[in-house]
């Protein structure tokens, strides 16, 4: 019975990265004498067990063969005679390949560090292409990397290429895509995991409204200008699907499987970008400039606003970015003012609806004729 640091662990150590989380292989055990060590026995498709004191996952040395398509087509042999290598095998890239020994002793059979020191992400084996979710783990890693220089190397891209053409892609489930959507738009260089899926093909089969050029072009821009201002994941993920219009942006964030805050920024953006352009950029209508922030629910979602202004900077051409003072001015105008003051003079139940509206539009209009745009 022997264990072996593996993955990720050992992949960031030797980039001089911290490590965050350690993962284990059991060599030559079988699930009653981890049991019998006091491990606790967590995996149900194939033996991982957590250890007695540092709760870090132990899984057994494991094979996979190939049964049906998508990421459970799969049967999972363990057991005692199960080597390193063979674990090894399994895994999907290179530098995710490697083991280190408890005494420090490395084993890389495929070449791992030579990958690490080439800045490259390729494919342990041709079983890659038995599992099309791993096209994704391959886009953000590269995502992850990007960096640090890597980049997906020609022989795997091509083979990411065929896995795609061949319809792989189309049996992943929405619920496993946007898993790793949702952890790809916080990785270091989020615009490159869409690049290497535009590169390979699979974003016309996830995302087809964002794979024609221009589309996927103002997309990537967002996404990045987003970024790099240390946006939310809703924010990113709306920057995303700025340049679809709202039934289009509503559709594909549902069969995404995006979760509701996501889902509701991204439809004010695409709501709001066609409004912003046609203000009149002299004199804005205050009526109109009011409508938005009704529609934003700005009074009882002041943050989510925020959110939308940050993404509208981003998603914006240029020159149509000036368009955002008045909004943000009536922003400002129509939260001075007061229900509980209009409440004091009388007003009530609809009544008070009416004047607390007709307050807002009289200090938005007021604002911006007092403001020159």
């Amino acid at each position: 019975m022997q264990t072996y640091l593996v993955g990720g662990a050992v992949r960031d150590e030797l980039l001089g990265l911290g490590v965050k989380d350690r993962d284990w292989v059991v060599v030559g055990a079988t699930p009653e004498q981890m049991l019998a060590q006091g491990f606790t026995q967590v995996g149900s498709d194939f033996p991982v067990f957590l250890h007695p004191k540092t709760r870090e996952e132990h899984a057994l040395a494991r094979t996979e063969r190939k049964q049906g398509h998508g990421y459970h087509g799969f049967t999972v042999h363990s057991a005692p005679d199960v080597t390193l290598e063979e674990d090894l095998l399994r895994r999907d890239l290179t530098i995710n390949a490697m083991a280190r020994s408890e005494q420090g002793e490395l084993t890389d059979p495929f070449h791992g560090r030579k990958d690490l020191e080439a800045r490259e992400l390729r494919h342990v084996s041709e079983a890659f292409k038995e599992d099309p979710l791993r096209i994704l783990r391959t886009a953000r890693f590269a995502a992850r990397f990007q960096p640090l220089g890597f980049s997906v190397c020609t022989e795997t891209m091509a083979l990411m290429r065929t896995m795609v053409a061949e319809g792989e892609v189309e049996h992943l489930v929405p619920e496993r895509v946007w898993q790793e959507i949702q952890r790809a738009l916080q990785e270091k260089a989020p615009s490159t995991f869409f690049q290497v899926l535009q590169d390979c093909g699979a974003l016309g089969v996830l995302i087809p409204e964002l794979a024609p050029e221009t589309h996927f072009r103002s997309a990537i821009d967002a996404l990045h200008c987003v970024h790099s201002s240390n946006g939310s994941t809703a924010e990113r993920f709306a920057a995303l699907l700025c340049t679809l219009d709202e039934p289009a942006c509503m559709a594909r964030a549902k069969a995404m499987k995006a979760p509701n805050d996501c889902q509701q920024l991204a439809r004010l953006l695409v709501a709001f970008i066609p409004v912003i352009r046609q203000l009149d950029p002299v004199q804005p209508d205050a009526g109109t400039l009011l409508e938005l922030l009704e529609k934003a629910d700005l009074w009882r979602r002041p943050e989510r606003f925020s959110q939308l202004i940050a993404v509208l900077g981003c998603a914006l051409e240029r020159a149509d970015r000036e368009q955002l003072g008045p909004l943000k001015k009536a922003a400002d105008a129509a939260s001075d003012v007061d229900p509980k003051a209009l409440m004091k003079q009388g007003f009530s139940g609809k009544e008070l609806g009416g004047a607390i509206r007709s307050e807002r539009l009289a200090r938005i209009a007021q604002a911006i004729s007092d403001s020159t745009f």
